[in-house]
């Protein structure tokens, strides 16, 4: 049986396109308490995470990859910083400006500490300032990196955690859309939260609509 010059034009055709990527879809962490979409369901290594002022906190790194495009979200745990640093404190046989508590230091600076390390990459830094996702205050910055990939990071700090979104992509890609505009925060039932007005974590929570 011989094809038809049209239907084999077609068939070589449709062997040459590449597979469509698959559906991404919404993670919701109940544990870190924070939602986010990935091309796939990510893969969640535990680490330490060395605050500006020493201490070694529990984290969690959740990362995913499409291709060459590669997204993560580095979520750090800061409800024990303020028992860690009273302890230090106490414990401290210094002057007192050696032995200072540091928890609102530490708290208070985390989110810009954060920013500077990603800011002391081999990169170019071609955006970097204020935003807010779910109006949850934050910083953004993006990066093109010595291989000419593109990193775009949102840091957040809600709830005494500090969130660290970053969607790298290859040469020429465009932004991490799908990953970059789904940031949210979520209750112990996995609920979005939304907030009236600016969420700042220096700062009683506002009123929620939700």
């Amino acid at each position: 049986m011989r094809l038809r010059p049209f239907l084999l034009a077609a068939f070589v055709l449709a062997l040459a396109l590449p597979a469509p990527a698959a559906e991404w879809i919404e993670y919701v962490s109940r544990v870190d308490f924070f939602s986010v979409n990935f091309p796939a369901q990510p893969d969640v290594r535990d680490i330490q995470y060395e605050t500006e002022y020493g201490l070694m906190l529990p984290a969690r790194v959740y990362s995913a990859a499409d291709g060459p495009n590669r997204y993560s979200v580095t979520a750090v745990d800061f409800s024990t910083a303020e028992a860690l640093h009273t302890a230090r404190s106490k414990a401290c046989t210094g002057y007192p400006d050696v032995c200072g508590n540091r928890t609102r230091a530490d708290l208070r600076g985390a989110m810009d500490n954060a920013a500077g390390r990603l800011l002391t990459r081999a990169a170019r830094v071609t955006d970097y300032g204020y935003y807010n996702a779910d109006l949850v205050e934050g910083r953004r910055l993006q990066l093109v990196n010595a291989d000419g990939t593109q990193t775009f990071a949102a840091i957040n700090m809600h709830a005494n955690r500090l969130f660290i979104f970053e969607g790298t992509v290859a040469p020429g890609s465009p932004p991490p859309s799908l990953f970059q505009q789904s940031v949210g925060f979520v209750d112990t039932d996995g609920n979005r939260i939304r907030y009236a007005e600016i969420y700042s974590n220096a700062y009683p929570a506002p009123p929620r609509t939700r």
